[in-house]
């Protein structure tokens, strides 16, 4: 049985990880996994704290969990464990130890982190002003670094974005 590879979609807000994701998904006939802290958030209906952290890890790892055994040889991943140690450290100066080695046990097998080279676009769930993008893809970078991630970039508008995506998983999956 062939190992499954699971290709991440992460960076800063808006810039189209979700759209992307499900359109991989369809065009690899895989399933993909959301990103757990936007259901978490709009279920709040508050503002997020540090105490939210961990219970968006475990709802996280349980998405991831459940999106594996539905996926035969590829599973696309709407953020993981990576996203939450950022935004666990950007927001609230650090990320609880256990998460952040569970993200090191679960690295995806690529990551095409999205360059927030594209419009805003307000989706009515709470986010960062439009002007921290570039300081948090600046952080996804150093972690995926620190974390010794494969990664690319994914830059340009939509079509060069999928264009990208897909010759990245391409590699991955070799012949």
């Amino acid at each position: 049985m062939e190992r499954l590879l699971r290709v991440v979609l992460t960076g800063s807000e808006s810039t189209g990880k979700t759209t992307l994701a499900a359109d991989l998904a369809a065009h690899y006939r895989t399933v993909w996994s959301p990103e757990f802290a936007r259901a978490y958030a709009d279920r709040k209906k508050g503002p997020l704290d540090r105490s939210d952290v961990e219970p968006i890890a475990r709802g996280q790892i349980a998405g991831e969990d459940e999106a594996d055994r539905r996926a035969s040889r590829l599973l696309i991943l709407d953020t993981d464990l990576l996203s939450t140690v950022v935004y666990g450290r950007h927001y609230y100066g650090r990320c609880p130890e256990w998460v952040e080695k569970a993200a090191q046990r679960r690295l995806g097998d690529l990551y095409l982190l999205h360059h927030p080279d594209v419009p805003w676009v307000a989706d009515g769930a709470k986010r960062d002003l439009p002007q921290a993008r570039e300081q948090v893809h600046a952080l996804f970078e150093e972690a995926l670094e620190a974390f010794r991630a494969r990664w690319v970039d994914v830059r340009g508008q939509w079509p060069e974005r999928r264009v990208a995506a897909v010759t990245a998983i391409d590699a991955l999956l070799g012949p």
